[in-house]
Formats: C-alpha cells, structure tokens, sequence
C-alpha cells in the first residue's frame, strides 16, 4: 500500500492507479448452503481515495491486497427477497461489495460499494477523522445470463472521493455449473476503437475554430419535490408513499450524439392512479410526456415482506431520435421491509432498471399492501441511514462518557478537600 508522501510522487501514483499497475489478482467465489458456487470473480483492483488531513485534502492509493477474503455476509439471496452479493475484506476494516441483480436475460453489478476505515494510519496517515465511511455507485458491469463477464481494459467506478479501477476482470453472478461459463460477454472498454479511413492529402482548409468533441451535459435540475401517493381498493389503502422522483434516461439525440437527461417528476403536474391486489400493488404516474410510469409492489408470503419488484417507463422525448422511449424491469428487489411495516430512507436511492433507464429516490417512505388506519407501520430504515446514524452515536457515546468523567473527578477532589479540615 502506498502514499503519495510528496507532490513530486503524486502524478507518478496516479498514472499507476490508471493502469500501468494494478494490485494481484484473486479469485473470489461465493457459495450456498449446499457449497455450490453462485457468484465467481478473478480481478484486480486500485483504489483512488481522497480524505482530509490537519494539513488539507490528500489522495492515497492503494490495491486490492492478495489476502483479500470473502466475508461470510456474501450471499447467493433469495427469490424474492433479496440479491446475491460478494462482500470482500482487507486490512483493517475495508470492504468492497458488489450487489447483483438480473431481469430475464441479463444480470449486472447494480451497486457497488466501499467502506474504508480512516483510523488505519498505514492507508491514511494523518487523518482528521478515524470515521468509517461509505461509498457507492451504479456501474456498467454487466452481462448475459449464463455468460462471464470478461473485461481486460481498466474499467473505472467513481464513487464520492473514491476511484475503483479493476482490470482482467472475470466476473459471474447466477452460476449455472459451478464454474464460469465458457461463453463471455465483452466489455465496451475491450471494444476496438473506431478508425478513420485513409484519406487522400488535399490543401489545407482556412483554419476554424474546432468543434468540441461532445455536446456540452445538460443542466441538471435540483432535487425533485417530495410529495405523497396513495393507493385504494375496495378493501381500502393498499400503498402510502411519501418520496421524490427523478428520472436518468440515457438516450440518442436526432443528430446521433448521446446524452443523459435527468427528469424531475412534478406532483402538481402528475396524475396518479394504482390498483390493489392480494399479490400485486401497483402506483401509475402519468403527466404531459409521460404516458406512465409504473411502480409495482410484489410480496413474499414465506418471508411475509413487501418490495418495489417492477418499473415500467413509457416517456416521449421529443429531441430524441427516436421520440418514445419505453423500458421495463420486473425482477427488482429494492425497498423491502416487513408487512405491516414501512421502508424509509432519508438518503437519496439509485435503482439501476435497465442500461439506458434509472431512477433517483429522495426521502422515499413507503408501505404496501396491509395498510392500518391509513397510517404507516413501525418503520424499518435502510442501510444508508443506519450507516449515516454510526457517527452522531459516537459522537455523543464520547461527550457523554467525558462528562462521566470530569463530574467523577469532581466529586473526588471536593471529598478530598473536605478531608484536610477537623473539627474543633
């Protein structure tokens, strides 16, 4: 593990980190209960974090060591209840998770995440703070069921103050055989580039000023406004949401560059509408370019939780060269807790539909099908929160044993002064 100690050696460790070195390879293989394996990996990875120091902002990098283990929180999931995952540890308190999912005929890393601990002083000498903190982020990693994913390039995944870069990358989720599939799919960093065909020399043209390379990214608009959702059937409320929603619709402009929209959906301009079934919660959004946008609720009756299990998309784009686009996922797992229960999370979720389709959703407090009163349930919070919740706990788990400590001392120094003096 390495620390730029010097400006004079921080370009050097930089170019390393893109790609002139990369940390050892490991296989990492999780299984289930019947030992057989249901997620394979073979890749290597730098890492790229910035932290604060007494001195100001600082980068280190650092690789995947070759002791890296799987942790036993790897998971091969649950139908219906929850993702396969592969969680790996090193050093004092580091993992990386890549979270699966899969619709009928892909599967994708959906989230990645990283948790590094600031207090190791052989990563991040001089720290400010000794906090744990998290990163995360959707990727592109990505293949067809019964495929390896196969990526040699360097592929990056920018996180907040984290780089990940893997290169040789072998990954494979939904094993079939208990062994990677002899057929792959590529990754678009393992594309040849397009070349230019040879051109016959001519006299130069009058010089211009050159066009930029890509469109300029369109501006992307403040969080969308939370507002509530209700769902009714005959047996009364089926569905309570209180979230905001914002849309990510990657897309070809009539002039075939490529763009990435963000969508704020606005209640005052949204007609809702849903349906109730035993098994199905269904919330319809419909506004003036949105023919529907569909959110349906499955239950596992085993397990007895709810969860967002599909999205359905129908937009029309008018700049788009092709002005309608429609995208459907039906094999999501996200927002679950307990029937009877809410889900609430006040951090901001990304759920990944399809590779051109995803959507942002703020401060989201839902509940379906058994619905008490109109009211929510006992609430379940996510991850991200309970993370975020660590911090103000210690913090205050510290103030109050300081207290603890100076009255003690108090008490003990009064007694011992009262203790000098006799009585006469």
């Amino acid at each position: 593990m390495a620390d730029p100690g010097s400006s004079r050696w921080q370009p050097l460790l930089l170019l390393l980190f893109a790609g002139l070195m990369h940390g050892a390879s490991a296989v990492f293989v999780v299984k289930d209960s019947n030992q057989t394996a249901c997620i394979m990996a073979n890749f290597s990875a730098a890492f790229l974090t910035n932290y604060v120091t007494s001195s100001g902002s600082k980068n280190v990098t650092f690789d995947l060591p070759s002791d890296a283990g799987v942790l036993n929180s790897s998971s091969c999931g649950k139908e219906n209840v929850s993702n396969p995952s592969l969680v790996i540890a090193f050093g004092k308190g580091h993992k990386l998770t890549l979270s699966f999912a899969r619709n009928a005929t892909r599967y994708s890393v959906h989230k990645m995440s990283f948790v590094y601990n600031l207090s190791d002083t052989e990563v991040f000498p001089n720290a400010s703070s000794k906090e744990v903190k998290t990163a995360e982020s959707i990727t592109d990693i990505m293949a067809d069921i019964n495929k390896k994913y196969r990526c040699v390039s360097s592929n990056q995944i920018h996180m907040k103050n984290v780089t990940v870069t893997f290169s040789d990358a072998i990954i494979q989720a939904y094993l079939s055989n208990n062994n990677f599939s002899k057929e792959e799919t590529r990754c678009k960093q393992d594309e040849p580039s397009p070349t230019a065909p040879p051109t016959t020399p001519h006299p130069s043209p009058p010089p211009t000023h050159p066009a930029p390379p890509h469109p300029s990214p369109s501006p992307v608009p403040e969080s969308p406004h939370v507002d509530k959702y209700n769902v009714s059937g005959t047996n009364g409320t089926c569905l309570l949401a209180t979230m905001g929603l914002q849309l990510n619709i990657t897309y070809k402009r009539k002039d075939n560059t490529t763009v990435t929209g963000v969508f704020n959906i606005n209640p005052n301009k949204t007609h809702v509408n849903g349906s109730c079934t035993p098994q199905l919660v269904t919330l319809e959004l419909h506004s003036e370019n949105i023919r529907f946008l569909i959110f349906h609720f499955g239950m596992n009756a085993s397990s007895s939780r709810f969860f967002l299990q599909g999205i359905q998309l129908d937009m029309s784009l008018p700049e788009a060269k092709d002005p309608t686009f429609k995208a459907t996922n039906n094999s999501l797992r996200e927002l679950q807790a307990t029937v009877g229960n809410s889900y609430k999370c006040n951090s901001e979720e990304h759920i990944w539909v399809t590779e051109a389709f995803s959507v942002n959703i703020f401060q989201v407090w839902v509940q379906a099908f058994q619905v008490e009163g109109n009211k929510f349930g006992s609430v379940e919070e996510c991850q991200l929160d309970e993370n975020n919740m660590l911090i103000p706990i210690a913090v205050g788990g510290a103030l109050a044993g300081l207290v603890l400590i100076v009255l003690i001392a108090y008490l003990i120094g009064r007694k011992r002064s009262h203790a000098g003096y006799q009585t006469i």
